[in-house]
């Protein structure tokens, strides 16, 4: 890899001051009651709503693991990239229900259409899963990537990173996410889009790209008795997974709660979904280009991991170097600052406050503060043990949604969809659903250790796409059977939160807030969807 020159560090230097000067600015506004610091204030449009979506959700591990896909032979991991169908879905199917009951957290809400356990049960496992997944993953990697693109140690990396991030989270709250990851989707955006247009230029452009790779490459679709990834199971638990990300998960769904009202937060949802395509074009693209120039012998790398930094520090010049470094830097503080927000948030108003009900908004301000500096810490004290772990961390890590995801969005779904649910068939579900979850991914990490051929053994190696399939059946059995062994929710228990109790006086102003050109650009988008599943196969191809 070629180092950062001069002009490259100007870029990146002249980056973080416009975002530290802008997280300054924000720190100074007042933000003395839980709304304004945990949601800023209920006032962000949706330009901003879609953009905090997307850099929420693209993190440096996202960036560089994707391009590694690209250049690594797994296509069909892409479908994780065409789920803008399901970020729709979040504006159009569930924003409504979640605005209507006035929540500020997504176990909030299950607590207002079950009951308190299932409030508690979600929020634990949420905490847990965050500091043990998306902090530490996206630390690592991000440290991986600093030392990597500023040719400084690891630990200086990936330490400054985390505490600079968590400083402005902790003061700013979620106004100052927000505002900054606008500016760091932007930066992203160009830089990438930057680095695919030269990068085809370099490589002698698409047709020449398909010819040196194969055709058959690019197909995303395998037959169902492929070991990997099954066509079939991969799309339902791809599914699955999308929608627990993309429509119950707090940290997406608090960027869509800040909005003003139900027609900033839908847009938003909207332009996060265009948005959410992009990443086929601007990260797994420029893997499957380095792959070509290495294959033309024009570029040379050691693991697919490695594609996007060293292609972006050999085609590009200097400066633009600097500008796509500052972008890949942008995209690891995001994804942090979303996670850290998220967990002080859901540890404030899910757990602190239900213990100490009386306490005033500035006092859990203060706590949720607090609350960020300890998953800050918790987040440090993870590095050790990722450096440690991270082969076999990184391997789980690609299927352990698929654990996690099941019953959360078994629970959620049949909430919206099905008024016979009831609290009991809820908590069975989710404690049921994450022994079952806990006890296979437990089994996978411990495979080696079991004789082949034996019941565990066997169970370990259930491809992770097949029991992700039937693991959500099995959750959506459970809440049925067991609710129907219990009474009925009561229509009060139920009004407006769940289909079929939606009042019309509701829906007239669900209706009011959208109008032709929010159905023409959802549509639009479905249609995108679409064609890149088409094209991605060796039907077209």
């Amino acid at each position: 890899m070629k180092g950062l020159d001069a002009l490259d560090w100007a870029v990146i230097i002249a980056y973080f001051l416009i975002l530290l000067g802008v997280a300054w600015w924000v720190i100074k506004q007042k933000q003395k009651n839980t709304e304004d610091y945990f949601l800023a204030g209920r006032n962000i449009g949706w330009f901003m709503v879609g953009a905090s979506i997307f850099a929420s959700n693209i993190g440096s591990e996202h960036v560089v693991g994707l391009a590694g896909n690209g250049a690594g032979d797994k296509m069909p991991l892409l479908i994780y990239e065409l789920h803008a169908w399901i970020v729709l879905m979040l504006g159009w199917v569930f924003l409504p229900f979640y605005a209507r009951s006035g929540v500020f957290t997504m176990p909030e809400f299950l607590e207002k259409r079950f009951d308190a356990r299932s409030r508690w049960v979600l929020s634990i496992v949420s905490l847990i899963a965050y500091i043990l997944t998306k902090v530490s993953v996206t630390i690592y990697a991000g440290g991986v990537v600093v030392s990597a693109l500023l040719g400084i140690p690891f630990w200086i990396g990936a330490v400054a990173t985390v505490v600079l991030t968590g400083l402005y989270t902790v003061l700013g709250g979620m106004r100052a996410v927000v505002y900054t990851e606008t500016i760091q989707a932007v930066i992203l955006v160009l830089g990438a889009g930057i680095l695919t247009f030269m990068g085809l230029e370099t490589v002698g452009g698409w047709a020449e790209l398909k010819n040196t790779i194969g055709t058959d490459y690019f197909n995303m679709w395998r037959p169902n008795s492929d070991p990997n990834y099954p066509w079939l199971p991969l799309f339902i638990t791809s599914t699955i997974v999308g929608i627990w990300y993309w429509c119950t998960d707090q940290v997406i769904v608090q960027r869509v709660l800040s909005a003003k009202n139900i027609k900033e937060g839908r847009r938003g949802s909207i332009f996060g979904a265009l948005l959410k395509l992009m990443p086929v074009f601007l990260f797994l693209i420029p893997g499957v280009i380095a792959l070509g120039l290495k294959m033309q012998g024009k570029l040379d790398w050691d693991s697919p991991d490695q594609a996007f930094p060293v292609l972006m520090s050999n085609i590009l010049p200097s400066g633009l170097r600097g500008l796509v470094a500052a972008g890949l830097l942008a995209a690891l503080m995001s994804s942090l600052a979303s996670v850290f927000n998220s967990c002080s948030t859901l540890f404030t108003l899910d757990i602190y406050k239900k213990l100490k009900p009386n306490k005033p908004e500035e006092k859990l301000v203060k706590t949720g503060r607090i609350a960020t500096f300890f998953v800050v810490g918790l987040g440090l004290l993870w590095i050790p043990i990722i450096t440690k772990l991270s082969d076999g961390l990184y391997e789980y890590l690609q299927n352990v949604q698929a654990y996690i995801s099941p019953p959360i969005a078994a629970v959620f779904l049949l909430g919206i969809f099905y008024r016979r649910i009831n609290a009991n068939g809820a908590i069975a579900t989710l404690v049921g659903g994450f022994l079952i979850g806990f006890t296979k991914l437990s089994l996978e990490i411990m495979k080696s250790s079991f004789e082949e051929g034996s019941t565990l053994y066997n169970i370990a190696h259930i491809n992770w796409l097949v029991f992700g399939a039937y693991f959500f059946a099995m959750c959506v059995a459970i809440a049925v059977v067991v609710s129907m062994f219990y009474p009925a929710p009561t229509q009060a228990q139920l009004a407006g939160l769940t289909f079929g109790t939606v009042t019309a006086e509701q829906k007239a102003t669900n209706k009011a807030s959208y109008n032709f050109w929010d159905i023409f650009a959802s549509v639009a988008i479905i249609v995108i969807v679409l064609y890149i599943m088409i094209s991605f196969s060796t039907l077209s191809l």
